[in-house]
């Protein structure tokens, strides 16, 4: 049960994160929004099967990935909880809209870049408890410790005000193209975990 689960979770991920990559390509908003609420939950089975292997040597950067995962996982899920209830069922004035509608880069939008901040913190820590002996493994612990590279932009951009062009609603090809590459870069964080977790403790 220990592996399972977080075998199932590392399979979430991966099939969430294909089909956000997926979703982003066709322009289909809410499709991306409501796999985003998915993947929180397959990420929180993954990364409670890291930290219960874990060495008591490494368990405190284990323990502080879990709550980074936690955190992230509560933002992320108000965000798209949101976008796919508030937003999407309108009745919305302009200024409700403006705060809420993730696609203005509003107060929604950063929240959305610190919970991926948050996450990226997590992945680092979790990274940092394995023990990473095998090839595979190896790269599953240096992919989530690099992760970890996401947190300052994503905690410092929206203090900035470059996304305040965002407030027409109209969406940006080049996040759009960003956000395929972090697909593309988390893909595999999935596939190794699922790969981890499949095999005999």
């Amino acid at each position: 049960m220990n592996r399972t689960i977080p075998r199932i979770g590392a399979a979430i991920v991966a099939v969430t994160v294909f089909l956000f990559a997926l979703c982003l390509i066709v322009d289909f908003s809410f499709g991306s929004y409501f796999v985003c609420m998915l993947l929180p939950m397959g990420y929180i089975m993954t990364a409670a099967g890291l930290h219960h292997e874990c060495s008591d040597e490494r368990r405190v950067a284990a323990d502080i990935g879990m709550v980074f995962a936690a955190v992230y996982a509560v933002l992320i899920l108000l965000v798209y909880f949101a976008q796919t209830t508030s937003v999407r069922l309108g009745g919305l004035n302009e200024q409700a809209l403006d705060i809420l509608d993730f696609k203005r880069g509003g107060l929604m939008f950063g929240y959305d870049l610190l919970g991926y901040g948050m996450m990226a913190l997590s992945t680092f820590f979790l990274g940092l408890s394995m023990r990473g002996e095998c090839g595979a493994d190896r790269w599953l612990k240096r992919l989530m410790m690099l992760h970890g590279a996401f947190f300052p932009g994503c905690f410092l951009m929206p203090m900035t005000g470059m996304f305040g062009a965002m407030s027409s609603g109209e969406t940006s090809g080049g996040g759009v193209i960003a956000l395929v590459l972090w697909c593309a870069y988390f893909l595999p964080v999935g596939i190794l975990a699922f790969r981890h977790f499949g095999k005999e403790a």
